[in-house]
């Protein structure tokens, strides 16, 4: 070590030692002052059980036996992953505790306008994740796509495996939904399911088996990933939804019936009962014996949805011509890239707002 009394020179001159002190003091006192400050709030999360996989137990636990869904609260669900605790400050609330295959209609009506009021009454929370079996997640979250009126996160998020079974997913994907719900930057992008880390759009996605990774969107609707560092996008929703929406569940007590039927090799057409006002059907090209009785709904005053059986296809879609044939049968709504469940749930609401095909069609191409 330099002698610095001896040699004042080789470092720094004696005499400036106080003022380089100072000169210490002042960039250390940033620093101390940000030790002393205190840490920025966490964003809030309220999550919403329904049920589901994700609460289920079995009678023997850690085996590969089946189990009951919809068994364990939602409150022990959230306790049961204190990772969350670092990423939001978690409030829960138990809506239902039952498998998604009992989930209604109704349940969407209600589940919507509890979600609605709660966006509309608590600005303090960044946003809301909702448990669910994964059965009919999918239709859930649609109905919330098309009704929530908010810019802020609704995620759903369920698991393959029951809670008391071997390896279950239901805690990483539980803290993997609180993430995204709580970042900024989930804002704006519709409801969304958030399963095996990644994001996929409420609009697109589907089930397509019962394991890990058993959720997709087809050829799109990914709009990103859970990444370790937090939610990453890469894409955005297009269509309407959230503040954009023009569907009021407020104003809806009941939603119209609408049949879903498939179209098949010598297939003769449904039987559509006196109080159906729309009926979506699944095909890739009539029979013959299945003309008839389709134009025979249309013309009776029933709406008339085509779709793909796997959603993917995007056809054109009619556009009102300036003059009609009064004896012209009204036109087959065209659903493009839109799973035929999903197409239900769109003309349900479609049909609390109008009963006109050409203004359907308009609901459809823009949804």
């Amino acid at each position: 070590m330099v002698d610095i009394l001896r040699y004042p020179s080789a470092m720094f001159n004696v005499r400036s030692v106080p003022a380089l002190v100072f000169a210490l003091v002042l960039v250390m006192l940033p620093s101390v002052a940000a030790a002393q400050a205190p840490a920025a709030p966490l964003p809030k999360v309220l999550v919403i059980g329904t049920g589901g996989t994700i609460a289920g137990v079995q009678d023997r636990p850690g085996t590969l036996d089946g189990y009951r869904a919809g068994e364990v609260p939602v409150n022990q669900i959230v306790a049961g992953v204190p990772e969350v605790a670092r990423f939001a400050e978690i409030e829960s609330e138990q809506f239902l505790n039952t498998a998604s295959g009992n989930i209604l209609p109704e349940h969407w009506l209600s589940l919507s306008k509890r979600v609605n009021q709660l966006l509309r009454d608590r600005r303090d929370l960044a946003g809301i994740v909702v448990t669910h079996g994964t059965d009919r997640m999918e239709e859930t979250a649609f109905f919330l796509y098309l009704t929530v009126k908010s810019d802020r996160p609704v995620v759903f998020v369920g698991a393959q495996h029951p809670a008391t079974g071997i390896s279950p997913d239901g805690p990483a994907n539980l803290l993997a939904a609180v993430r995204v719900a709580a970042a900024p930057q989930s804002r704006g992008k519709g409801v969304t399911i958030v399963m095996d880390q990644r994001i996929l759009s409420a609009r697109e996605s589907r089930k397509l088996y019962l394991r890990f990774g058993g959720f997709s969107t087809g050829e799109m609707g990914m709009l990103g990933v859970v990444a370790p560092d937090g939610p990453t996008y890469f894409f955005a929703p297009l269509r309407r939804q959230g503040l954009a929406t023009e569907f009021d569940v407020d104003a809806i007590d009941t939603l119209p019936k609408v049949e879903l039927v498939y179209s098949y090799s010598g297939g003769d057409g449904p039987l559509v009962a006196d109080d159906t006002r729309g009926v979506v059907v699944a095909t890739t090209g009539y029979a013959p014996g299945e003309r008839v009785p389709f134009d025979a709904i249309r013309r009776a005053g029933t709406v008339l949805v085509q779709t793909f059986p796997t959603g993917e296809h995007v056809p054109g879609v009619a556009v009102r011509p300036a003059t009609l044939q009064t004896d012209a049968a009204p036109p087959i709504v065209q659903a493009q890239h839109l799973l035929p469940q999903k197409c239900r749930i769109l003309l349900m609401l479609a049909l609390t707002r109008t009963n006109d095909p050409w203004e359907v069609q308009r609901i459809f191409a823009e949804y």
